[in-house]
């Protein structure tokens, strides 16, 4: 039996580059969902922060229009705030629908901003609106924003970030399951070393711990060779398309390349670990 084992364990040479590229290309595609579920918060803060806030003025006094502009400027929820005088708000008319003769006539005046994303819901731009008449309760006629269009908003970015939290999920639990498999398949050539080395007397310590060196190795050398490939796709999509540049944060890029080293290596480590347990409590007959 053990001529036999030695017979085979002479002619099957582990190869791991079947383990590493397999594994590299799981890292990948499970890289390719994190950068999107990381960016969805910021596509979703992107398309609330294009919602304007019209503050329309029931006065001409330059003072107290200023008084008002520095007011919501103060705010922290208020950025990009700009006076919208007659000329700006016939331009915007004109952009936005036909133009009419001597429109600016009957368009007001007004103060228009932009507010964070965490104050774009109906509560909290209802509550600005009340502050803000309080304040300048006679120098403003009305506050308006598009109340459909941020309920919308909302609605549909909780819905998609709860799909998107689901099927991240169900995908990391494949991409595991994956790794797993094919790091096991390629510790399926070593059994017989596993074994052998067991049967001279060799500890688990001493067997395991070059068996985990290299699967420390491997699994960050797939981790880089994913990542290379993600920031190599990432970059080829910002040049399609430039909006995807507002996208690539410091942080958020460093986050994500962070958790694919470490998901590549403890996946790694811990299926090889499990393989090589495996192994030792089989009985020699049962390897073939």
């Amino acid at each position: 039996m053990a001529g036999k084992g030695t017979g085979s364990l002479k002619r099957s040479k582990p190869s791991y580059i079947g383990s590493i590229v397999g594994v590299a290309i799981v890292l990948f595609i499970m890289g390719i969902m994190g950068w999107l579920f990381i960016n969805l918060n910021t596509i979703g803060n992107n398309l609330k922060e294009d919602i304007r806030i019209s503050v329309y003025l029931n006065t001409a006094d330059k003072n107290k229009i200023s008084q008002i502009q520095q007011y919501i400027s103060s705010k922290p929820y208020a950025k990009n705030v700009e006076y919208i005088d007659k000329a700006k708000a016939k331009a915007i008319w004109e952009k936005e629908n036909e133009s009419v003769e001597n429109i600016e006539e009957i368009l007001p005046e007004s103060i228009d901003f932009y507010a964070n994303a965490k104050y774009i819901n109906i509560d909290s731009l209802n509550k600005i609106s009340v502050s803000i008449k309080n304040q300048f309760n006679k120098e403003i006629d009305n506050i308006d924003f598009p109340k459909t269009i941020v309920t919308i908003l909302n609605e549909r970015a909780t819905k998609l970030g709860l799909i998107f939290l689901v099927l991240s999920f169900i995908l990391c639990t494949i991409v595991i399951i994956s790794i797993d498999n094919t790091i096991r398949l390629a510790m399926f050539s070593n059994r017989f070393l596993i074994k052998t080395m067991q049967m001279v007397g060799a500890t688990r310590g001493f067997i395991t711990k070059p068996l985990l060196v290299r699967a420390l190795l491997n699994g960050l050398i797939s981790s880089f060779i994913a990542i290379f490939l993600l920031f190599g796709l990432i970059q080829w999509a910002s040049g399609q398309l430039p909006q995807i540049k507002i996208l690539q944060g410091l942080k958020s890029s460093i986050l994500l390349f962070g958790g694919m080293i470490v998901l590549g290596l403890s996946i790694s480590v811990i299926s090889t670990y499990r393989s090589v347990l495996k192994y030792l409590k089989m009985k020699i007959e049962d390897l073939y």
